[in-house]
């Protein structure tokens, strides 16, 4: 028999609340090690969610908040369509963009959890899948004028009804797609992982009943609530602008898209206005109001304190406007494909330069932008099918007020949660063979706090008919992650090609090519930008980047104002002393 407790007990609402972190955290784990995608399992693309049964978020994991943040419009699309038809042993498919979705790939799965013949609970998973049929390269169709050549599109359907599955349904779903075994192996993992989620669900309600945690789950909101009041509380009232840059959307290659914000604060309010944004594009870099929300979201909870729990309460004083038809906020059936990434990181950089104008010391200076593409073909060593985003290739973070950026940590839209895959076991699960991965010096901004460092990415085809779709961003000074407070910015990020017998090609941002065998593709990612004027950087903290390879003799001289001898790698003090008292 379930137990009753006082939820007037601060002890009780902390164990209710690590035991529902815990059951997502185990839901994650269940997905990381049943899924056969390497999007899922290396990279650790997806999210998963508890809910409340009125869909209010109650806990989540933290692998690609992007993606986490995203979700509850995805359940709220579900549970708005089915209303009261929804039993025990249901289980429900979502990607629309357009009602409650970001892009095609990011498939929810949603499963409502009963105690006593009463819906209580939602378990849900959202992930990267490597495959949704249309135009693109694992989802991604520079060429796309409409969301229909993207893939299928598919509203709030359940694919399983009392336990029973829809093979209507599946089948719908799997004929609209190339690797369909991987796709309905990739979306049984997620079913599985919401199983795991409603198992231990039960348990805790069996242990404490549904009133107690209801109770307890009420007070970690308005928890969460009352602490991201005080940290809006804590940046002056006022309005902050900013905006950023996209390169192109695939269609107008000759023009960049901007994203404008003002960032207004009033009391323990806030509210990200993306008004002056660009109209909508004709291309795939379009962002749903879901990814745009989750967007600005994520970048504000980068700069708050890490302890608050994302759940609904943390997000209630917060509002984002952003009008239809936009850039932000695009109406059907505009293609929306790169809104995860090249958009979102946009978006980020816009709220951290606004908010740098505001608190400074609690900005990330820029992350570098997304740059390496998604290719997908059959591997001749096992006759399958692959899908393949290469997050071998990710950039550096941006430094904040005390702290270097993260090497090789990007994107933005991550906060660092993916990882890059085992470099060996993807040379087993692809035809190619890696040739470089290294430190690139000098590729981060330089300030008082560099940027972390971006990659030189390296990789030979070993088999012909590769399709490859470009989808990312910073080619070219005003999309480089930008520096804050006399920060330097990163460098300009580079794709090149090289034919078997010929010179190297740079490769056009969002765009499709077709990789042969012997193919070299090159990916010159960016670091991070800087933090504050370099000539304020230790000279010491300035020669051990030299010495270990992170900031050449030249830019030590010429950023930081440190004169460093290329024989001796000692710092000549006099020299030094001069170069900063010139400037």
């Amino acid at each position: 028999m379930a137990q009753t407790h006082p939820t007037s007990n601060p002890i009780l609402v902390a164990v209710i609340g690590s035991a529902l972190d815990g059951i997502t955290g185990e839901m994650g784990q269940t997905m990381l090690r049943t899924s056969r995608s390497p999007i899922f399992v290396e990279a650790r693309d997806f999210a998963t969610s508890l809910f409340s049964a009125d869909c209010r978020l109650l806990a989540q994991t933290h692998y690609i908040p992007v993606i986490g943040g995203a979700t509850p419009f995805a359940l709220r699309a579900i549970a708005e369509f089915f209303g009261d038809d929804v039993h025990d042993g249901d289980i429900f498919i979502h990607n629309d963009p357009f009602d409650g979705g970001s892009h095609l790939p990011d498939i929810t799965i949603a499963r409502p959890v009963f105690w006593e013949g009463e819906l209580v609970f939602w378990a849900t998973t959202k992930g990267h899948n490597a495959d949704v049929g249309g135009g693109g390269v694992v989802g991604f169709n520079p060429r796309a004028r409409d969301v229909q050549e993207e893939g299928i599109v598919i509203p709030p359907a359940r694919v399983v009804e009392k336990g029973v599955p829809r093979r209507d349904i599946w089948e719908l779903i799997l004929s609209n797609v190339r690797m369909r075994a991987l796709v309905e192996s990739v979306l049984n993992c997620q079913i599985g992982a919401t199983a795991i989620g409603e198992r231990r669900l039960k348990g805790l309600l069996e242990k404490y009943g549904p009133e107690t945690i209801g109770a307890a789950t009420d007070e970690l909101l308005r928890a969460s609530a009352r602490q991201v009041r005080a940290e809006i509380a804590g940046i002056p009232d006022g309005e902050y602008s900013a905006d950023a840059l996209l390169d192109n959307d695939g269609i107008d290659k000759d023009r960049s898209y901007r994203v404008a914000l003002t960032v207004k604060v009033e009391g323990e309010h806030l509210t990200f206005d993306f008004s002056e944004s660009d109209e909508q594009a004709k291309g795939f870099i379009n962002s749903t109001i879901a990814n745009t929300v989750s967007s600005a979201h994520l970048a504000l909870f980068g700069c708050i304190d890490p302890d608050i729990r994302y759940n609904a309460g943390a997000i209630e004083p917060i509002d984002v406007i952003a009008p239809a038809g936009s850039l932000t906020n695009p109406e059907s059936p505009a293609p929306v494909a790169a809104c995860t990434v090249p958009t979102c990181e946009a978006i980020a950089s816009a709220v951290w330069v606004a908010l740098s104008k505001a608190v400074p010391g609690r900005a990330h200076a820029g992350w570098a932008r997304w740059c390496t593409p998604a290719t997908m073909g059959v591997n001749p060593r096992t006759g399958r099918h692959f899908g393949d985003l290469h997050f071998l290739g990710k950039g550096g973070s941006g430094a904040t007020e005390g702290f270097d950026g993260w090497d090789h940590l990007s994107p933005s839209n991550t906060l660092g949660g993916l990882r890059a895959p085992d470099p060996e076991l993807h040379e087993l699960d692809t035809p190619y063979l890696l040739e470089a991965l290294e430190y690139l010096p000098d590729s981060a901004g330089g300030g008082q706090w560099r940027g972390g460092l971006g990659v030189r990415y390296r990789w030979r085809v070993l088999a012909d008919g590769i399709a490859c779709a470009t989808y990312g961003s910073g080619f070219m000074p005003g999309t480089a992650p930008v520096g804050l407070l006399g920060g330097r910015p990163g460098i300009v990020q580079r794709l090149t090609l090289t034919r078997p017998g010929a010179e190297p090609v740079e490769v056009d941002s969002n765009a499709f090519y077709t990789l042969g065998k012997g193919d070299v593709f090159e990916v010159i990612a960016s670091g991070g930008g800087g933090f504050g004027d370099p000539r304020l950087r230790p000279a010491e903290l300035v020669l051990r980047d030299v010495r270990e390879g992170v900031v050449s003799v030249d830019a030590a001289r010429t950023v930081y104002g440190v004169a460093v001898d290329a024989d001796t790698l000692e710092v000549r003090e006099d020299e030094t002393r001069s170069l900063r008292a010139a400037v």
